[in-house]
């Protein structure tokens, strides 16, 4: 498995990451255990989670995940064997994440603590490896939504102070290096600022959605990867399943994520069943499973270091595993190029 460096740690992370949302919810935690075991049998050294998994975030399941990988580090012994990524809710009406009653979760000094050291007894560790912004303090246009002329009014947590919270806990040992998820340009270039001003440690990572049908990573955030050593870690390389062809023409598999939340609306926008089909009927003419081409299709980016696959069966993960040894083509790239000019970012 190839490995790429994390940001400017110096790190290298396998270019394929372990996402772990559905592990203590639609996985129990022995399926969780398995996955790990397989992924780490396969060479993957890089596994990612959050404070408010199980996905969907519901107070009976928070911390769920965490859970299930502290135990599988107690009883394989395998923490040094782990880049362990999480991260800590941003603002949001979720307030069942923090003991004390709080008006909103918030990215401020005592629920950076307070999520910090939650996380760590989860967890089972002394530390994790990458400490990441779930989505922002402030009020922005996350996962596909968008942004009212009030919502940039309102008071938000500064970038300075933020880095500040977040550093106590590196100081510590507690967490090596921070991140950014669900994260704009401006966001980001304010944080390297602030960082490089007072001499505070640098967000290294963004995870954020990027697959065929949202390509807007491309649209500024990538010439920061370029210009600054800055590492995009792509979730949803399937658009949450849509580009692996189990729903189209209305198919609703039972078990599956639509089937039993309903709340994959980011990617049935109008326009999004035409682009994903056209995708998947290409994967046809091509000969070529449609997960696996979607998936290499962000490991081939050369501003992606590492895309995030999930499943909820062995052989979804194997199939997603598999997708890392295909071979791209110039004519595969062509085609998938061709595709996005005609119909771009449907689903952003």
């Amino acid at each position: 498995m190839e490995k790429r460096e994390l940001g400017k740690t110096g790190i290298q992370v396998t270019t394929c990451c372990l996402g772990t949302m559905t592990w203590g919810d639609q996985n129990t935690e022995a399926e969780g255990h398995e996955q790990m075991d397989y992924a780490l049998d396969r060479g993957i050294n890089f596994f990612d989670t959050a404070e408010m998994y199980s996905i969907p975030p519901k107070p009976e399941t928070q911390g769920n995940t965490e859970r299930i990988i502290g135990s599988w580090f107690k009883a394989r012994g395998s923490r040094d064997k782990v880049i362990l990524a999480s991260k800590i809710a941003g603002r949001s009406k979720q307030i069942w994440t923090r003991d004390n009653k709080v008006p909103l979760t918030r990215v401020v000094k005592e629920q950076v603590d307070e999520a910090v050291e939650k996380s760590l007894k989860r967890l089972q560790t002394d530390y994790i490896d990458l400490y990441q912004i779930h989505w922002p303090d402030r009020p922005a246009a996350n996962f596909g939504g968008t942004m009212t002329v009030e919502d940039y009014k309102t008071e938000f947590e500064p970038f300075e102070a933020i880095l500040e919270h977040l550093n106590a806990h590196i100081e510590k040992g507690n967490i090596r290096h921070i991140g950014v998820s669900n994260e704009t340009p401006y966001g980001v270039m304010r944080f390297l600022a602030e960082s490089e001003k007072r001499g505070l440690p640098r967000m290294e990572s963004i995870q954020n959605a990027y697959n065929l049908v949202n390509r807007t990573y491309e649209d500024g955030l990538a010439e920061i990867t370029y210009r600054e050593q800055f590492s995009l870690l792509a979730y949803s390389p399937l658009a949450q399943g849509y580009l692996t062809g189990k729903y189209r023409n209305g198919a609703l598999p039972k078990g599956s994520r639509k089937q039993l939340f309903d709340r994959l609306q980011r990617y049935e926008k109008l326009h999004a069943e035409s682009a994903i089909n056209a995708y998947l009927d290409l994967a046809a003419e091509l000969d070529l499973d449609p997960s696996q081409m979607a998936i290499k299709f962000c490991d081939t980016r050369p501003f992606v270091t590492s895309t995030i696959i999930g499943a909820t069966s062995m052989e979804q993960l194997k199939v997603c595993i598999d997708a890392f040894d295909m071979e791209w083509n110039d004519a595969f790239e062509a085609d998938v190029n061709a595709l996005h000019a005609r119909q771009p970012n449907p689903c952003p």
